[in-house]
């Protein structure tokens, strides 16, 4: 047998990776993060981060994560399960339920683990999901992982999502709709109560992956089913502690069946280690931070919304539609969005050049925190305003 390299085709792969420009590489983050952190050794203004409260630095947080280790150790040292579990997970579940409304909540040990955990254990070969075509890859990965029929609907077309139930529903024993309440790649919004009304029409669940609207949106930061006026409505809510929580892990909220049917059947829950002690703890005091800081919901929104008019006021931006924090401006291509982000890095401003295959069309990415001045948001728009020569 002639000798040969079976990890050749791992070298070809990033040299092409290299030539789409689609080559990507970790940025080393010192310190705490904030509104300012230092990336690879230099200050820089940060547009980057999904700390939306500003909370992941708080020492407030530090301090009920380290008391944690000092009560429980540093892990939770098996499968809740199997192992048992900590007063403080149970605590942080029961926030999480008070937060959205809901009658409990069950903590995962990532968003991650969540929608696959949830989507495998609620939908399987019998079923079918119908899904909005920029759903988050955890959705998406779920969904094949569930081995459930999948359509897509182009995004946010509720004319489409009728038809295909219109076509494929009486077919199968069980569906439901899955969509991101916040799409974390351009800003918008699902329009959850049209959805909902939908669903009712076909016997269908829904699942709303509140990643980027929990902490953020809301009167109280329940996130977009608070906003959109649908906290009383019946359906599978996920999402993440690792955003505007400042911690770590994902969370299923509802019904206190579907919690206690996941805690039964969901194999990402139950064949993993807990969420450690320290995140299931500085989440909780998050939450409480939450609700005694209203004015950082306030100030987020009013820093997203400075930040869209400023942006709408350069002639030759293209910005994408967005009602959150995460505002996108359109980049005709992956080069030109490298270009743009090297030429903020050098003005101290910190914000993510997305590409494909992550996105269809290359985009600058910002996300704004609570914590970001009037002035930080001024800089952001002056840099690309030169960039774009205006």
């Amino acid at each position: 047998m002639v000798a040969t390299n079976p990890y050749g085709w791992i070298t070809k792969s990033l040299q092409t990776l290299q030539r789409a420009n689609w080559y990507r590489q970790v940025q080393t983050v010192d310190g705490k993060g904030g509104a300012t952190i230092s990336v690879n050794g230099h200050t820089c203004l940060n547009f980057a981060s999904n700390d939306y409260l500003g909370l992941a630095g708080d020492p407030r947080l530090a301090k009920a994560a380290a008391n944690a280790i000092a009560t429980y150790g540093t892990g939770s040292t098996g499968s809740r399960l199997l192992s048992g579990q900590r007063p403080i997970h149970r605590e942080l579940e029961q926030a999480i339920a008070e937060l959205k409304g809901t009658d409990d909540a069950i903590v995962f040990s990532s968003g991650y683990l969540a929608n696959l955990g949830t989507l495998a254990t609620l939908v399987d070969h019998r079923d079918l999901i119908v899904a909005d075509q920029y759903n988050h890859s955890s959705l998406q990965m779920g969904a094949r992982l569930s081995g459930a029929t999948i359509a897509i609907y182009d995004h946010n077309n509720l004319e489409q999502l009728q038809h295909h139930l219109t076509q494929m529903r009486p077919q199968y024993r069980r569906c439901i709709i899955v969509t991101d309440s916040v799409f974390s790649m351009d800003g918008d919004l699902c329009p959850l109560s049209e959805i909902l009304a939908i669903a009712d029409q076909w016997d269908t669940m829904v699942m709303v992956d509140e990643a980027h609207g929990t902490g953020v949106l809301g009167k109280t930061g329940g996130g977009a089913v608070e906003l959109l006026g649908c906290r009383h409505r019946p359906m599978v809510q996920v999402g993440t502690l690792s955003k505007a929580l400042g911690s770590l892990g994902g969370y299923v909220t509802g019904s206190a069946e579907l919690i206690d049917f996941l805690r039964n059947r969901a194999a990402t829950w139950i064949y993993t280690t807990g969420l450690s002690p320290a995140d299931a703890a500085a989440a909780r005091t998050a939450i409480a931070i939450l609700s005694q800081e209203p004015e950082r919901l306030t100030q987020l929104a009013h820093n997203a919304t400075y930040l869209r008019q400023r942006l709408d006021q350069l002639s030759h931006i293209s910005r994408l539609p967005s009602e959150s924090p995460i505002v996108c401006i359109q980049v005709k291509d992956a080069a030109t969005v490298l270009q743009l982000g090297q030429h903020l890095k050098k003005q101290g401003i910190f914000a993510s050049a997305v590409r494909p295959p992550t996105v269809p069309t290359s985009r600058l990415r910002a996300t704004v925190m609570a914590t970001h001045s009037r002035g930080d948001i001024d800089r952001l728009v002056a840099g690309i305003q030169d960039f774009f020569g205006e």
